[in-house]
């Protein structure tokens, strides 16, 4: 490669890239020829014939103006041809506030008829046409054409023309030029992150000993869908989803290659056809080009995944080749004459012999845990009915199959094995119910695995439960509470004294709602916090976190008595269970201490008569108890498909009994890819909130019907769950259709209080 010549070099140092990078509005349409790197465009200016101060040039594919300010510098005119019209109108404003003033922009496509004033000396094509002939009706007689023609892997090839009796004429091979920018620059690119971000990120990876994107997608905060999907746009890659691959896997084309080969490059083959080659890889900057030599025959495309989806097509893939050593393994293990080769033990239906640990079934079993992190899973149930097996995420409170893993009974008894084995259960033991603990690292994540085994009429089923260990649980602000309800919370952490009830049915974000309160104690970091728990969900740095040891006699009421010794400011009690419980949280909040606790019940006064038939004394908790925040989960609106629906009549009736407000409005999630077409996509506490004043210390005192104790407290300002549920559908957080799931059918319409029907 020849230098770049002096006036090149200063049109360079006179050009600041930083300038024509592109905003955000215009990712779609940007890719590496659009901003070419400045090393590319000193390569370009080093490899073509030399543009005097009184050439007009034209270059075709303008992209974000970069290279076409560059010319300016050298040029005395140059003609700007791009045919998305966003695009081009973006790189018109950038010239113009710039200060670039001998560009003329045209929004058009080049092979159009352009209407040009003067011929050019110069035409410059970044970008691939199929008919480069349209060209040469710009050019003067002897003018240079400089094109794209060819590709070598993902470097083209730049070649020259001269027109010559109106024909174009081919003079040579100038050389590849590489307009590839590889992720980090990409990012940059973005304005998602900046030179130091850059600097620190890569600091970080060469200490974790991991790659600089994973440091980058971490401190950014972004879903690894959206980031690799613009990643992949940018570096014109084709995105793809394992759950479109996963049913045409083949695994012979998979064993065809080193695995070693494989997992160095970071690609999998996941298809062949017609003599193309289908990989997929996690990496933005693969390069195929020692496949290409590997496989002269074959065209190569290598199409782009989130590194979930890389590992869970590589998981599928070892799964199905280990499966069919299996296979074979076992039916010479079968067949007569074998030990053991079908004896049955018709008490539980169970087979013996079958305590063995397969590689296989460690891998079907790490799959499973693979598609559950990958679904945001909350559980899994893995069950049998008879000759069938069934496994089922749970993901944002709804059970889904996983038809993927077509288990024998013989097989499923072997990952139950594996099961017990990581959570040190006994495997022989299949007659009483059992439970335990793993743990599963995934990167930087780690997730503990709450294991519940379960005898039944066809042999045993597992739940698991993951929860992910962070280091910290969501604050108050990231709950989704209404900001009232929120500061009301915030403001209970900060009282002297008293007691503090979440309250719900299993499964209803108790637990979750508890961790944020002291998570924003542990950011606070005034107070001393204290917990007991059975068992401790998520790991919180700067809190003192205690398990329950019902095995050595160390239960809730024990830890409480030991707190008080240790001069807490908050303590948090996992569960209210019993009366020796619930009387040390009283006395512990009697002794100047914020207790907070949950409390199984259906709404705030029912946890009233649930503390009675506990025998706590009615005074102790009139004189004690703060609030009680009741909940319910419901489904969030997908934010990226929300739209306006119409009412569901028959919801409508029965919220407003005497007619809707006219302005009533509510949403529903269309169904994207974000949210796999489900239209919803977590979920959001639904909260009845009580605070306790001194009308209902007095009701509580005299301890009422819960009938009278609830509009009493309706009186007193209670938010109830329908309240804060028809705020969320208007608000189109929720949609409409989760009402009649997490509101009964009497607390659909307005509540009466104190004798009166509410006011809508």
């Amino acid at each position: 490669m020849k230098k770049v010549y002096l006036r090149g070099r200063e049109a360079l140092l006179a050009v600041s890239r930083n300038d024509y990078v592109t905003g955000s509005d215009l990712i779609p349409s940007i890719t590496g020829h659009s901003i070419p790197r400045e090393e590319t465009v000193a390569h370009i200016l080093s490899i073509m014939p030399e543009i005097t101060p009184a050439d007009v040039v034209m270059h075709v594919g303008g992209g974000s103006g970069y290279l076409a300010a560059v010319l300016s510098k050298l040029a005395q005119r140059v003609i700007y041809i791009e045919k998305n019209p966003n695009v081009a109108k973006a790189a018109r404003e950038r010239f113009f506030r710039l200060g670039v003033n001998n560009v003329d922009v045209l929004a058009q496509s080049a092979e159009s008829q352009l209407e040009l004033d003067q011929p050019c000396d110069f035409v410059l094509c970044t970008t691939f046409m199929a008919e480069r002939d349209a060209l040469k009706r710009y050019l003067c007689e002897g003018g240079n054409l400089i094109c794209l023609e060819g590709k070598a892997g993902p470097v083209p090839s730049m070649a020259m023309y001269v027109k010559r009796a109106d024909k174009l004429e081919r003079v040579r091979t100038l050389g590849w030029v590489d307009f590839n920018r590889n992720s980090e620059q990409i990012l940059i690119d973005l304005g998602m992150i900046d030179e130091h971000a850059l600097a620190k990120a890569t600091a970080e990876a060469a200490i974790e000993n991991c790659r600089v994107l994973d440091v980058l997608r971490r401190s950014l905060n972004i879903e690894e869908i959206e980031l690799y999907r613009s990643l992949a746009q940018q570096r014109g890659m084709v995105f793809a989803d394992a759950d479109e691959l996963l049913p045409t896997l083949k695994d012979e084309l998979f064993r065809r290659f080193s695995r070693t080969f494989l997992d160095l490059s970071r690609i999998i083959p996941v298809a062949q056809t017609n003599g193309t080659v289908t990989f997929v890889t996690d990496d933005p900057d693969a390069r195929t080009d020692q496949l290409e030599r590997m496989s002269p025959n074959h065209t190569i495309e290598c199409w782009l995944v989130t590194p979930t989806d890389f590992r869970r097509i590589w998981s599928a893939l070892d799964l199905s080749a280990k499966g069919n050593r299996f296979a074979a393994d076992q039916a010479v293990l079968s067949t007569p004459g074998s030990s053991n080769g079908g004896k049955r033990d018709n008490s539980l239906g169970q087979e013996t012999g079958t305590d063995h640990v397969s590689p296989y079934l460690v891998s079907v079993y790490e799959a499973i845990l693979l598609d559950a992190v990958s679904e945001k899973a909350s559980d899994i149930h893995i069950e049998q009915y008879g000759e069938r097996i069934r496994i089922r995420l749970r993901v944002d409170g709804d059970l889904r199959d996983l038809g993927q893993y077509q288990l024998t009974p013989r097989e499923l008894r072997g990952v139950i094995n594996v099961i017990k084995l990581r959570a040190e259960l006994n495997i022989a033991e299949r007659r009483l119910p059992q439970g335990g603990r793993s743990r599963l690292q995934l990167g930087d994540i780690a997730y503990d695995l709450r294991v519940q085994t379960q005898p039944s009429l066809h042999g045993e089923h597992a739940v698991i439960r993951l929860l992910p260990q962070t280091g910290r649980a969501m604050t108050i602000a990231e709950l989704g509470m209404s900001p009232m309800i929120g500061a009301h919370y915030e403001r209970l952490l900060d009282n002297p004294a008293g007691l503090v009830l979440v309250v719900g049915p299993t499964g209803s974000g108790k637990s979750t709602t508890l961790y944020a309160g002291l998570q924003t104690l542990a950011d606070d970091g005034r107070r001393k916090v204290i917990t007991v728990e059975d068992p401790i969900e998520y790991s919180i740095d700067n809190v003192q976190q205690t398990p329950v040891r019902s095995d050595i006699g160390f239960n809730f009421a024990d830890a409480m008595r030991a707190f008080v010794r240790q001069d807490p400011d908050i303590i948090m009690v996992g569960e209210i269970r019993d009366k020796e419980t619930a009387l040390e949280a009283i006395r512990a909040s009697q002794t100047g201490h914020v207790v907070l606790s949950t409390l199984h019940s259906n709404d705030a006064v029912d946890s009233l008569q649930r503390l009675y038939d506990l025998g706590i004394h009615p005074n102790s908790i009139a004189g004690e108890l703060l609030a009680v925040i009741a909940q319910r989960l419901a489904k969030r609106i997908c934010k990226h498909c929300r739209k306006p629906a119409t009412p569901d009549p028959v919801i409508l009736e029965e919220l407003f009994p005497n007619g809707a407000p006219d302005n009533f409005q509510c949403f529903e999630g269309a169904g994207c890819d974000k949210c796999g077409g489900r239209g919803t996509r977590g979920r959001v506490a639904i909260v009845e909130y009580m605070e306790v004043d001194s009308d209902i210390r007095n009701a509580i005192s005299s301890q009422p019907p819960v009938g009278e104790l609830r509009w009493r407290a309706l009186d007193s300002g209670l938010v109830t769950m329908r309240d804060s549920a028809l705020d969320h559908v208007i608000e189109g957080v929720i949609p409409m259709s989760e009402l009649p799931r997490i509101l009964p059918q009497e607390r659909m319409a307005p509540e009466v209080r104190g004798g009166r029907r509410r006011a809508l």
